[in-house]
């Protein structure tokens, strides 16, 4: 059952996805530990150089990579193995070997601590250094003041040197080594296991609690114990420990150590965290030996603790990654307690020994980790320079064997020592599970810098990863370390999923099964898209740049741009059995994207193109990415890169026929990761069957991250069949989707930051025409309402803004039979021919499935008047006139037309085009314009409509006399006869022809109204009976006067227009359309005597006594003054009696005196002025006087 459960680990080891913040990179391999190969026993116990338990240093030289090698990774070699000299004569116990190493690059030294000595050498060579000198009976190596150490400003760099601490069982030394080892003080605190310092507080412990020192003023506050069952520790206080030194660097190496007790072989001491970089060989410096030591008196420093924490806990702010010295070693033995307490300890019950564990995250800050047991779980806690605990408490589940701080910390104020660090802090601790019978190991990290109640302080757990020659290995213990130099760690992984590389969205699948799904989907585009599909091939023949090798050139300019994103640099380093690994922050993209692939089902059902997703996890990774601002380039395209693959990934959900249907909100935030991520839209189009083919790849094809074009290459390849494609693409939901994506690509345009821009764009614009075609399939017929948001709005706006794919848009629109959309495309463009090529074919016919265009002939009429090509006016206008010759003719009448034309060519342009147009356009230059000349034509067409028609038609012929036989059966007062048919109009062309006849006939245009009599009457002549007006106007023409009359008075019985002709003198029947008559076309007073007589004769010959008299009375009532009283006398019958013409007399008589009258005051008058004139021509004569002449004989 445990080789089940080991098996199973090591399973999810290989293929668990890496979504923690920190990541294991190998370092060094199948190191070899034994120098014969023939122990398995020995264990690393130090990475700085590599320390094993088995007493030796490992010293590798480290071999830059070759340049020519892509993974960019350095190799190692052996180069010696160093034995480091300890005291053997007095150890009695386990030797642990090499129990801690401590780089002091600043003054080229290391301090070797092996089997409890301690040892000088030179770096890098590792050559001894002071002779001699060593430090015997020490537990302990280091406390290097961690602000000093960060800050080489302030050391002399004239005489460097640096201080530590050692830990002797009795008390600690201050040694200052640099040209020399010299003792500066000693402390009185016995048994001291570990110390971390800043500055001149350090933080230390023996085997049973914690305490704050004060070196400098030989200080000390007692914190908590390590174990928190032993009660028998007590802090708060503040204690002076300053007290004699004594005790000297020992040169000799005859001492022996004393017996200690053994512990656990696991837990061997760690020292200083130094630099993988001494594993590169080179000068070596000789150091003289120290010779003494000088104390120095403490100052009181420290205050009482406050019993208040001084500090916030979660203060977002710097990542402090200085030198965090892990001073507590989980596999360092523990000293004996001091002699002192022996006597007390052994009455009271035997306190549990844990291992102290001390970091600093931050320079005011120490991290201390207790616990009830090896097995339980630990706690940390967080203390300041003043002993006041500050933050919020850690757990650990186990209690560590390891632990090392990462990151400057959320609320730390940068510094220079910390300002490159990362922001995030991090704490990682090395503990072992118990699953069952077996202990796995693996790292525990928890953010230090966050409250353990916030949603972003989740634990992470990390494993060795099961690889290679570990994959059948059984856990070990892994140990940690944060050294001084940062090394590089070359993630190839951020180089593939980063890297642009080519997309061939048609490489996948033929062209003729991405031609037969279109087909299969929509058989209306089958045609057109064949056509794009050869087009796109024969481009991409002749105009791709492939056989110059661009491809390979832009591959490996992307390979070199992307190696830079796939470096990065750690501090901290694990190692666990026979391997070291680098312990580095996992890179944005590995570990989101990794989070995106757990989310994957690794099921993969067989009716789907794609597992199934966990879409709400998914949404939640992206949600998590909104704020996030990079701070570096990496992180920039990182982001960009989840955004997209996140898009990418929930569009395929979407596209899932068997999935649960998205929401609303769903579609917007897959949508929102498109857009933000700023994924070419082609690859979007390129997953979808119906829409790959109007992608455009252009001559430099599609450029995306390694990662998207991995996912969406495996989408393709596994496409759904084209049955199951047009279940889920052609849903409504998708459609909308697609519309507002592509809609909201559409508005980028013209941004310069948009790659291949035109080919993205005819691409997208090209797509968004398809779906909405698709979309609008359902709109209601005819034209579109101004309505906000609407497919056919959406569509109108974008084919009326100019769009890159024209010519496929054209293909497309022909082949949905949208002409009037197709209409509005070639407008955007201003192509007047192809607008009215295409309405002619909508009127004539043609199918148009939206059927927009209404009144089409109206508005052909109306852009005619508009545009400015002659020949377009012409052509088109000739074609709307022989369909609609009233308003055909109304192209070329025009005033606001840009095209004008002259009347005779225009006349000219219809008969040959549009003969019966003609008609119409001559009455508009007649009535309208007034123009004379063209009345003999109109007259002419007149003609012909009316004698077809009475020619052919014995109903127009029998029409005709009725209306003369109901008009003369009308009683007076009646309308005049042209009022009378033209109030009980009959709606037939020839009888409207009629009455614009008589129009002209009488004559309604002017005196300069003029045409042929002779030519009418003989055209006419066959049909006197039934043209009688007619024969009236035109024997008043030939001044048959006498005829016209009797025509009028018994042929119509129109005596009003009896009168009016005597009036006007037989040259109008009809009042001019101007209303006034030119007195030169007037009659004489004679003359209308004259016709007025005609008149009279003619109303006496009426044939109804009744109408005779009253007609007669009337006319001479109203009209006496044109006649004799003489000759009416005359000519009234004797049978009438006086009273019958009673008003004629009596205003004849009035006539008579006023005309007598008149005559006597114009005699009267003309006498006077005789007068007058004689008087004047005396007077003149008086005054000239006489004139006398004398006659000559």
């Amino acid at each position: 059952m445990a080789s089940e459960d080991l098996e199973s680990s090591m399973d999810r080891r290989r293929i668990a996805p890496e979504t923690g913040p920190y990541v294991l990179r190998s370092l060094l391999e199948d190191l070899p530990l034994s120098a014969d190969g023939d122990r398995d026993d020995i264990e690393i116990t130090c990475v700085e150089f590599l320390g094993t338990s088995a007493s030796e240093i490992l010293h590798f030289f480290q071999i830059p990579p070759d340049p020519a090698d892509l993974l960019g990774k350095p190799s190692y070699i052996l180069a010696s193995r160093l034995p480091p000299a300890y005291d053997d004569e007095r150890i009695t116990a386990p030797k642990p070997g090499v129990m801690q190493i401590l780089l002091l690059p600043k003054v080229n030294k290391a301090c070797i601590l092996c089997n409890w000595t301690v040892t000088f050498y030179s770096l890098p060579e590792l050559s001894p250094v002071f002779g001699p000198t060593q430090i015997r009976q020490c537990n302990w190596i280091g406390g290097i003041d961690l602000n000093m150490d960060s800050n080489t400003s302030q050391q002399d760099e004239r005489n460097p040197a640096v201080t530590v601490l050692v830990s002797l069982n009795r008390r600690m030394r201050v040694v200052k080594i640099g040209e020399e080892a010299r003792a500066l003080k000693s402390i009185d605190f016995a048994g001291s296991t570990i110390s971390v310092r800043r500055d001149t507080f350090a933080c230390v412990a023996d085997s049973r609690a914690y305490a704050l020192l004060d070196i400098d003023h030989q200080l000390k506050i007692p914190l908590f114990p390590i174990s928190s069952l032993d009660n028998s520790q007590s802090g708060g206080r503040v204690e002076d420990i300053s007290g004699s030194t004594g005790g000297n660097i020992s040169r000799s190496t005859s001492s022996a150590h004393g017996s200690l007790p053994s512990e656990n072989p696991d837990d061997r001491g760690h020292g200083r965290s130094t630099s993988l970089g001494t594993f590169m060989s080179g000068t070596s410096r000789r150091q003289r030996a120290p010779s003494g030591e000088r104390g120095e008196t403490p100052d009181l420093l420290f205050r009482d603790p406050s019993s208040t924490p001084t500090h916030q806990a979660l203060i977002r702010a710097q990542r402090a990654q200085s030198p965090v010295q892990q001073a507590s070693q989980a596999d360092k033995p523990l000293p004996p307690p001091p002699e002192s307490s022996t006597a007390d300890q052994s009455t009271l019950k035997a306190p549990v020994y844990l291992k102290p564990y001390i970091v600093s995250p931050t320079p005011q800050e120490f991290l201390l980790v207790t616990g009830t047991g090896p097995r339980d779980p630990g706690v940390g806690m967080f203390v300041n320079l003043d002993g006041d605990v500050t933050r919020s408490t850690l757990e650990f589940e186990k209690y560590p064997s390891d632990i090392v701080v990462d990151g400057r910390g959320v609320g730390v104020d940068p510094s220079p020592a910390n300002i490159n660090q990362d922001e995030e802090g991090f704490v990682l601790a090395s503990i072992a599970r118990d699953q069952g019978e077996e202990l796995y190991y693996g790292l525990e990290i928890q953010r230090w810098d966050l409250d353990p109640g916030e949603d972003e302080n989740s634990k992470f757990w990390l494993e060795v990863p099961a690889t290679g020659a570990r994959a059948k290995e059984k856990s070990t213990r892994i140990g940690l370390r944060v050294v001084i130099d940062p090394g590089d760690v070359y993630f190839d992984e951020v180089v593939d999923r980063l890297r642009l590389k080519r997309f061939q969205p048609f490489a996948r699948r033929s062209m003729d099964e991405s031609i037969l799904s279109l087909r299969s989907v929509d058989s209306r585009t089958a045609t057109s898209l064949e056509r794009v599909s050869a087009e796109r091939e024969l481009f991409e023949s002749a105009d791709s740049p492939a056989a110059d090798g661009w491809e390979e050139q832009r591959n490996e300019e992307e390979l070199q741009f992307a190696r830079r994103l796939g470096r990065t640099r750690s501090r901290i380093v694990s190692w666990s059995g026979k391997s070291i690994f680098w312990t580095v922050r996992n890179p944005l993209a590995l570990r989101l994207d990794g989070e995106l692939s757990v989310l994957i089902s690794n099921k993969i059902r067989e009716d789907l193109t794609y597992p199934p997703l966990d879409r709400r996890k998914v949404i939640e990774v992206v949600n998590s990415l909104r704020g996030c601002e990079a701070k570096t380039e990496t992180e920039y395209l990182s982001l960009g890169y989840i955004r997209q693959r996140a898009g990418l990934l929930l569009f395929m959900s979407v596209l899932d026929a068997l999935a649960v249907q998205p929401s609303e909100p769903e579609y917007r935030i897959t949508e929102d990761a498109l857009l933000e991520g700023g994924l070419d839209p082609r690859v979007i189009l390129a997953i979808v069957p119906f829409l790959r083919n109007e992608i455009v790849e252009g001559k430099t094809g599609i450029w995306v991250h390694g990662g998207v074009k991995d996912t969406a290459d495996n989408f393709i390849t596994n496409g759904v069949s084209d049955g199951k494609a047009k279940e889920s693409i052609m849903s409504d939901h998708i459609l909308q989707f697609l519309r507002r994506y592509l809609t909201g690509w559409r508005r980028k345009k013209g941004f310069g930051s948009v790659a291949s821009g035109p080919e993205v764009f005819r691409s997208v614009e090209a797509a968004l025409l398809v779906v909405l075609l698709q979309l609008d399939e359902s709109s209601p017929k005819g034209l579109a309402k101004a309505k906000a948001n609407s497919i056919r709005a959406d569509l109108y706006d974008l084919v009326d803004h100019e769009i890159d794919c024209f010519d496929r848009a054209v293909s497309l629109l022909e082949s949905h039979h949208r002409l009037y959309v197709l209409s509005r495309l070639y407008h955007s463009r201003k192509m007047s021919a192809e607008i009215l090529a295409t309405w002619r074919r909508i009127i004539e016919g043609d199918f148009d499935e939206g059927g927009e265009f209404l009144d089409g002939e109206n508005k052909v009429r109306e852009y005619l008047a508009k545009i400015r090509n002659p020949a377009l006016v012409q052509e088109y206008g000739v074609w709307l006139a022989a369909r609609n010759p009233k308003l055909g003719v109304r192209v070329f009448a025009e005033d606001r037309s840009h095209v004008k034309f002259e009347p005779t060519q225009v006349v000219s342009i219809l008969r040959e085009g549009a003969p019966g147009a003609v008609k119409d356009y001559l009455e508009h230059l007649v009535f309208q314009k007034n123009h004379t000349e063209y009345i003999n034509e109109l007259i002419v067409y007149y003609l012909d409509i009316v004698t077809s028609k009475l020619e052919g038609s014995e109903e127009a012929r029998s029409i005709l006399a009725q209306s003369y036989e109901s008009y003369r059966a009308l009683r007076p007062p009646k309308p005049t006869y042209r009022q009378f048919i033209t109030d009980n109009t009959i709606d037939e062309e020839w009888w409207h022809s009629r009455l614009r006849l008589l129009q002209l006939l009488g004559g309604s245009q002017g005196s300069t109204s003029q045409y042929d009599v002779a030519a009418i009457l003989i055209r006419i002549a066959p049909y006197t009976q039934e043209l009688v007006p007619e024969v009236i106007i035109l024997d008043g023409r030939q001044s048959h006067h006498e005829e016209a009359l009797r025509l009028l008075t018994h042929g119509l019985g129109d005596y009003d227009t009896a009168i009016t002709y005597c009036l006007l003198g037989g040259s109008s029947m009809y009042q001019p359309i101007s209303g006034t008559v030119s007195l030169e076309t007037l009659p004489t007073r004679e003359e209308q005597s004259k016709l007025f007589s005609f008149l009279l004769s003619e109303f006496l010959l009426i044939e109804d006594l009744s109408n005779q008299i009253e007609q007669t009375s009337n006319l001479l009532e109203r009209f006496g003054g044109w006649f004799d009283v003489a000759y009416v006398l005359s000519l009234i019958p004797d049978s009438w009696s006086v009273e019958l013409v009673s008003g004629f007399l009596v205003s004849a008589l009035r006539r008579i005196v006023r005309e007598r009258s008149e005559t006597m005051v114009a005699k009267a008058l003309s006498g006077a002025e005789n007068l007058k004139i004689s008087a004047d021509l005396i007077k003149r004569i008086d005054e000239v006087g006489p004139e006398v002449e004398a006659q000559r004989s």
